[in-house]
């Protein structure tokens, strides 16, 4: 397990705390990064829960997770409420309200994981903005919550789930496989940290365009060039929250051709779609949530 970070405030006489709890992700692949959370004391507000290459699995240990595609809509009668969340992959922010005081289990799913871990594929889950977990991993999986709320620590909880989901990947036969060529053409997109071009991607799988697009957004629910952008974004995104947690300013211009953008206003406009946002504007909306340790893990390491 990965180290423990807190960031505590002082308000009012009040103390405000929030810790971040890191796991290494077991080995294989299929789960990017796995963090525990907590958080007590603090004004309620709104996050923005930006698009990534991965799918989102959370398994609350506090009340329901409270999102929607609007911050009228997270805010408002028709929120989407749950104490699972499955998400898939998206293209704009998703808008999750934050208590006074929430905790829960975030990990990072690889797509191609989806089958083995989730029982279908990822495309599956494009179109809604969370799927409630019950309703994709079964009723078991509120019993595997329940479990989670009664442990003590977060080494024996990441255990835990750990536990669950070699045995979900173990009895994964009746979800099918990925094809091969949808599988290099990931590893393809990831090596090249998302700046390669359609064209050589289908040559490199030996497809043309139109049915390599086919094939994986029929197994992903997005188009290898959506994928890629995405992938090219987390990278960026990461740098930007290094610097941050630095106490420097990101070089967007640097930051842009470092991580394959034609320019600086390549990759503003990038930002804009994923976060609503400016990069500027995201960055101070989210300091103290970098500072705290809030952003990074295995989802965003730039390897």
């Amino acid at each position: 397990m990965g180290p423990t970070a807190t960031d505590t405030e002082v308000r009012d006489g009040d103390t405000a705390s929030r810790e971040f709890v890191r796991a290494a992700p077991p080995p294989g692949g299929a789960v990017v990064s796995a963090v525990g959370y907590r958080s007590q004391g603090q004004r309620p507000a709104l996050h923005r829960g930006l698009p990534s290459p991965y799918l989102t699995l959370i398994f609350s240990l506090d009340g329901p997770v409270t999102t929607g595609r609007t911050p009228s809509q997270a805010t408002g009668p028709d929120a989407v409420r749950t104490d699972i969340v499955v998400g898939g992959l998206h293209q704009s922010p998703a808008y999750v309200v934050q208590p006074e005081h929430e905790a829960g289990i975030q990990l990072a799913v690889h797509p191609l994981a989806a089958r083995a871990l989730l029982g279908l594929p990822a495309a599956e889950l494009a179109g809604q903005l969370v799927t409630d977990g019950t309703d994709v991993l079964g009723r078991v999986a509120a019993d595997v919550r329940e479990r989670l709320c009664e442990q003590d620590t977060w080494s024996d909880r990441f255990a835990f789930l750990n536990a669950y989901l070699a045995r979900r990947a173990a009895d994964a036969e009746h979800a099918g496989t990925v094809r091969p060529e949808v599988g290099e053409a990931w590893a393809w997109l990831a090596r090249h940290r998302g700046a390669g071009t359609l064209r050589g991607l289908s040559a490199h799988v030996a497809l043309s365009e139109r049915r390599l697009s086919a094939l994986f957004r029929a197994e992903t629910g997005v188009t290898p060039k959506q994928a890629a952008r995405l992938i090219r974004f987390q990278h960026a995104k990461a740098a930007v929250v290094r610097v941050v947690a630095a106490g420097a300013r990101p070089d967007l211009a640097r930051i842009a051709a470092d991580r394959g953008y034609y320019d600086h206003s390549h990759l503003v406009r990038d930002f804009q779609q994923y976060t609503g946002l400016s990069p500027s504007a995201w960055t101070a909306e989210e300091c103290r949530n970098i500072q705290a340790g809030g952003h990074g893990g295995g989802e965003d390491w730039d390897a």
